[in-house]
């Protein structure tokens, strides 16, 4: 029979996690909700879960915009998939490296990685590097390599679940038959790292597919706005519904103008669309993704 106090705690621990369920789902609703409600009515009575009018304007703008939009979510999708892929391979290779610790100068490299991951060159030095010196600017890989290409945290966190989780007898009976290192690496680590792969892969193609700073800094709207993808595209919405309300409240010449702004709504739908594949693929990884942060955030 279960206690009394066991079940109190149950019952307490369950309203809790239903709480930060709602909390979670919520905004989520209400972001839908928002994108099919009629802009007028939105703009005088506010966002609610239960609108008085609804609409499909914001969405048919979409269709009417669809070569710009529908270009920028293409550009989402492949600045994710082919950032993600480089991050993978890089961070795995990184981490497998500095788990030996036979291997002469990995200390030294660990101790880069920890600095690094403290301490930055700045913004503007970052910048000049990547603009000046490799001249990526205007181009796809301005959107793949700044900041974003590895994370010193999932470079930690493969190392944790390469030391903790690859059995050592396992890669000595493969020496022994005399496989090399990539061999080992790539036919017996790899396939027994699922877990944490799909952790830091889910982790990094979160960061691609939301990052719009990337095309802030590094494109131009003359050279790379072909470029553009979903997220940069929505924040141009904002800054343009932002400046073009500056103009039209501060015309002081007697200048009017016939300029529609894009409205809130139209921003709900961009965002929506812009969410959805993330809310549709994570549930195929969250198994992955509990096992990866379990194995990996603990080192023995």
């Amino acid at each position: 029979m279960k206690s009394r106090e066991y079940r109190y705690t149950q019952i307490f621990a369950n309203t809790i996690c239903f709480i930060i369920i709602l909390s979670a789902i919520l905004p989520f609703i209400m972001l839908i909700i928002a994108s099919f409600t009629d802009n007028d009515w939105a703009a005088a009575n506010g966002f609610t879960y239960f609108p008085g009018k609804w609409s499909m304007d914001a969405y048919s703008y979409i269709i009417k915009q669809w070569d710009i939009i529908g270009h920028a979510y293409l550009m989402t999708i492949i600045v994710t998939l082919l950032g993600t892929s480089i991050s993978i391979t890089i961070t795995t290779l990184f981490a497998y490296g500095i788990s030996k610790p036979n291997v002469p100068g990995m200390k030294v490299v660990s101790f880069i990685l920890i600095f690094a991951m403290l301490f930055n060159g700045g913004l503007v030095s970052t910048y000049y590097c990547y603009a000046k010196i490799w001249n990526i600017k205007d181009t796809i890989w301005a959107l793949i390599f700044p900041g974003l290409l590895m994370s010193g945290f999932n470079v930690i966190l493969v190392r944790n679940y390469f030391t903790n989780n690859i059995p050592a007898s396992l890669e000595e009976a493969a020496r022994i038959d005399g496989a090399n290192a990539l061999y080992i690496f790539g036919s017996i680590v790899m396939p027994l790292s699922k877990p944490v792969l799909a952790t830091i892969g889910l982790m990094t193609a979160l960061v691609y597919w939301n990052d719009w700073a990337n095309g802030l800094y590094y494109l131009t709207a003359r050279g790379g706005s072909q470029y553009n993808t979903i997220q940069i595209i929505l924040n141009n919405i904002n800054n343009d519904i932002q400046a073009l309300a500056q103009v039209m409240t501060s015309n002081d010449s007697g200048f009017s103008t016939d300029i529609k702004m894009p409205s809130t709504t139209i921003r709900m739908a961009i965002a929506v669309f812009g969410i959805l594949p993330i809310l549709v693929l994570y549930p195929f990884f969250q198994r992955y993704f509990v096992k990866g942060i379990t194995f990996g955030g603990v080192k023995e």
